[in-house]
């Protein structure tokens, strides 16, 4: 059981809150510096998204001020710590890889804030660090604990095949992955994600998590990646990859998922390439209890992968297209998304709404959905990427 902090430590720590306000994020872009510099701990991140306005160090920022702010009532940040946690375990995070980051914090808090860093500000933060680390530590074990446990469950990283590789749009592709040993797979929540670690031949492998496209059948996963100007893993998945060739991937994980309990109606919403885990979902659910319908954003027809599958399952479906086609379908409609079409043709007052696209598609549609009444615990979310800006 973790320790509680003591009440000086508490104190000081939100002391620094008007200096976190102030120097956070040079603090992180500091922490960053040190971090990347060790080999070992460089493999966990995508490194384009290490520039100097990146959307991951937004989020660390937002992430350290959240936790000092609300170092009193830290089970307002349940929710992140769980993002987190999850997060952790598809990149195979290990208690050791903690120390590093400890270290890395509390010498760009010195590095950055001089003589304001004292050692009793250190010493607080070094014990506000690892109450928290260790809420994460013990949670991740559990997790890593259920993936190993469960049915077609596994350890660290397992071999799977490219069993089929099929174009879905000029952009964007669908791979069929089938593990090596054809034993069974465990079989993920709709919602969730695996994580890939990819040698492509040019330096450190790289990891890289990519929704599970599929309802879970204990066969195989299938995965729907689009094509990103300048995505090194996504570039060689598109270029390289073919059926029989071999991908290491970690057992599926994530807190975005589809739990029908308690739920009457589901709507789900996408942008882009977001709609894979919604695929999941709603694969999941065809021949269900649940009434689902299913809205859709895309630049044109041309952009929009697997447009017939949701026709075919949901209970209801509208698909916008920013740039204008006459395409004849009734379910076509022109534009974005907005909140009076949503007010007008959804269920705010009872239905769950699912949400996963771009960063800016999600804010729009979250605000619009707050504004007609949708309640926080009715609006489910998930980020690709760095979530950059609090929801």
């Amino acid at each position: 059981m973790t320790t509680p902090l003591s009440e000086s430590t508490i104190e000081i720590v939100s002391a620094t809150v008007p200096a976190l306000e102030a120097h956070g994020e040079a603090i992180v872009a500091r922490m960053y510096e040190r971090l990347l510099a060790d080999p070992a701990i460089r493999a966990f991140f995508n490194m384009s998204h290490q520039s100097g306005s990146s959307p991951q160090h937004k989020a660390l920022t937002g992430a350290i001020l959240g936790y000092a702010r609300h170092i009193r009532e830290p089970q307002v940040l349940a929710a992140t710590i769980e993002r987190i946690a999850h997060k952790h375990v598809a990149l195979q995070i290990a208690p050791e890889h903690y120390d590093a980051v400890a270290n890395a914090l509390l010498a760009a808090i010195s590095d950055v804030l001089g003589e304001a860093a004292t050692q009793e500000v250190l010493t607080a933060w070094g014990e506000a660090y690892w109450f928290l680390a260790n809420v994460l530590i013990g949670r991740e074990k559990d997790l890593y604990t259920a993936q190993a446990e469960a049915p077609g469950g596994w350890s660290g990283w397992r071999d799977f095949v490219v069993a089929e590789k099929i174009a879905e749009t000029s952009e964007i592709s669908s791979f069929i992955l089938r593990p090596a040993d054809d034993a069974p797979v465990l079989r993920h929540k709709p919602g969730q994600y695996l994580t890939l670690l990819i040698d492509t031949g040019a330096g450190e492998p790289l990891r890289r998590t990519y929704s599970v496209s599929s309802a879970p059948n204990g066969r195989d996963y299938r995965i729907t990646v689009k094509r990103e100007a300048a995505g090194k893993a996504s570039g060689w998945l598109h270029d390289v990859a073919r059926e029989g060739t071999i991908l290491r991937v970690a057992a599926p994980t994530g807190d975005f998922f589809l739990d029908p309990a308690g739920k009457s109606e589901i709507v789900l919403l996408s942008g882009g390439v977001g709609q894979t885990p919604m695929l999941s979902i709603l694969e999941a659910q065809s021949g269900g209890r649940l009434p689902v319908t299913y809205i859709h954003a895309a630049r044109s027809p041309m952009h929009h992968a697997m447009k017939d599958t949701p026709r075919n399952l949901a209970t209801r479906t509208a698909v916008f297209y920013e740039e204008t086609e006459a395409t004849g379908d009734a379910d076509v409609l022109e534009g974005r998304v907005n909140t009076q079409w949503l007010a007008a043709n959804t269920s705010p007052e009872r239905a769950d709404y699912y949400v996963c696209g771009p960063v800016g598609f999600m804010k729009a549609t979250i605000e619009g959905l707050r504004e007609i009444g949708v309640s926080d615990d009715r609006l489910h979310y998930e980020f690709f990427g760095p979530a950059s800006e609090a929801l």
